[in-house]
């Protein structure tokens, strides 16, 4: 019987993608936990039956599952971060504050 590859590239994929997300206030944790969600249902799977899977293949998917929760806690940590930085400034605060920094920037352009 032919053993069956894990193929961790979607799980990098959105991995990759969260990591892209963070830079919208922490929403990049959606893409994150569905990859870890991914690589960890998949490996769950692998551990059951280990003989039906190539262990290249699984140490390929943990190493992305690891990445995916790298990227996970960054992502949580930072939208932490935002809301709590809404909470105690303000949003009409940081609204003027980022409309005062791009008008400095378009001066010095």
């Amino acid at each position: 019987m032919e053993q069956q590859k894990l193929n961790p590239t979607i799980v990098y994929v959105l991995a990759i993608f969260g990591l892209l997300c963070c830079c919208f206030g922490g929403l990049g944790f959606i893409l994150a936990g569905i990859a870890f969600f991914i690589a960890f249902s998949k490996l769950k799977e692998a551990k059951l039956n280990p003989e039906n899977y190539d262990s290249n293949s699984i140490k390929s998917m943990n190493t992305a599952k690891i990445v995916a929760l790298v990227i996970l806690i960054i992502n949580i940590l930072y939208f932490a971060k935002a809301i709590h930085t809404i909470s105690t400034v303000g949003w009409d605060e940081m609204m003027e504050q980022s409309k005062e920094l791009m008008e400095q920037w378009e001066q010095n352009q």
